[in-house]
């Protein structure tokens, strides 16, 4: 095995909370009993990934939601709308990603 190979295993090791040697035990129990499917890792993490993405950009969301009302003006500066707008697409084109991941696993 590769010290890259390694370090990967390592990392996701680290992510689940897991020693390495704890976390390939699983892993390969779990194929081995036909409970995951390897090809699934892959998605599985990225679609973690975009979903605490998704999050965070929702939190930028209400900020700016707060933002606005303590203005309370009635007028949206430019800039605040902007940074609204680009949430808001941003959030959009997550959700795409995230719905995609999902029909793409079992």
């Amino acid at each position: 095995m590769s010290d890259e190979e390694k370090g990967l295993l390592a990392a996701a090791a680290r992510r689940q909370g897991l020693a390495t040697g704890a976390f390939v035990a699983q892993a390969a129990l779990a194929v081995a009993s036909d409970a995951v499917h390897p090809e699934y890792f892959v998605l599985r993490e990225a679609l973690a990934e975009v979903m605490e993405a998704a999050g965070q950009v929702r939190r930028i969301g209400v900020s700016l939601n707060q933002a606005v009302a303590a203005l309370n003006s009635g007028n949206l500066p430019a800039r605040l709308q902007c940074y609204a707008d680009a949430a808001a697409r941003t959030v959009g084109k997550l959700d795409e990603l995230a719905d995609e991941l999902c029909r793409r696993l079992p």
